[in-house]
């Protein structure tokens, strides 16, 4: 399992490098986000659920039933908003609601 960080789209904020549980992620010389052992990641998708800007993935892979998509979160106030994008192009969002989030 890991993530995948886009430069172009990272806005150097640092969140992913403050959440990531196994330290993983750190800023680069030009204060953009990167993953230099991709393989020790954990996929807990903190950093994913942490970006602004979505400039961090998951890969999920076919152990994830994934296939090779890619997750992505958007946060919008109480909302979170799950992005699959599917290898053949097609995408799908889940939100959920976080003051629901302990409800069942």
């Amino acid at each position: 399992m890991s993530i995948e960080i886009s430069s172009d789209v990272c806005i150097g904020c640092g969140q992913c490098t403050e959440v990531c549980p196994g330290s993983l992620i750190r800023l680069n010389d030009e204060g953009k986000a990167r993953i230099s052992r991709p393989e020790r990641c954990w996929g807990c998708a903190s950093c994913v659920k942490e970006c602004p800007v979505q400039a961090i993935a998951l890969f999920l892979g076919e152990d994830m039933g994934g296939l090779g998509g890619k997750l992505t979160a958007r946060q919008e106030n109480a909302l979170l908003h799950w992005t699959v994008t599917k290898p053949d192009g097609g995408i799908q969002t889940i939100t959920v609601d976080s003051r629901d989030s302990n409800k069942y």
